[in-house]
């Protein structure tokens, strides 16, 4: 894998949700094997610990539906990237919908398939009632057969702003109807 560039970093600017001048801005290319460059940005606070972190391509996209099978336990190393306007479907499963807190990141299949088995246990955790820890105790069994290979399960990724992929010679790219591609303004 080449070598990534240093990120470049500019603190002490102030933050959006605690007004602190203690913000860090860091922005890095990233060289993705068959996709091609990104630019990832970040912002973190010392103070309050706030964090958003997003991707783009180096050229404006077009909006964009990935759709992928997950077939067995190889297909957790299929490399993901997910933009902050992403929205990611596992059907019968779960949707990760864009919002205000969204994030985004370059991850695999088993990356992406954690952070949702995360939400899912401090759901089964803390919920008090039954039914609802029964649900999440039956997704993450669902969630084990897929990683396991056992089990197979579709992934969407719907993105307007066309900075999302799954980058396999199996997944299938295509336009996302209904939504126009975000023009530059100038």
């Amino acid at each position: 894998m080449p070598e990534q560039p240093t990120p470049e970093s500019i603190g002490g600017q102030p933050c959006p949700m605690c007004h602190q001048n203690s913000l860090t801005l860091t922005e890095r290319d990233i060289e993705v094997p068959y996709f091609g460059k990104l630019l990832a940005f970040s912002m973190l606070c010392s103070n309050c610990k706030f964090h958003k972190a997003d991707v783009e391509t180096e050229q404006q996209g077009e909006p964009l539906r990935y759709t992928f099978e997950i077939e067995s336990e190889k297909d957790m190393s299929v490399r993901i990237i997910k933009s902050s306007e992403a929205t990611v479907k596992f059907p019968h499963l779960t949707t990760i919908e864009p919002g205000t807190a969204s994030q985004g990141y370059v991850s695999n299949v088993e990356g992406l398939l954690n952070r949702i088995k995360h939400e899912i246990e401090v759901i089964r955790d803390t919920a008090e009632d039954e039914g609802d820890k029964t649900k999440a105790k039956n997704l993450l069994k669902k969630i084990f057969r897929i990683t396991c290979g056992e089990e197979k399960q579709k992934l969407i990724i719907d993105d307007p702003s066309g900075n999302s992929a799954i980058i396999s010679e199996r997944a299938r790219r295509e336009p996302l109807k209904g939504v126009k591609a975000k023009k530059d303004e100038g």
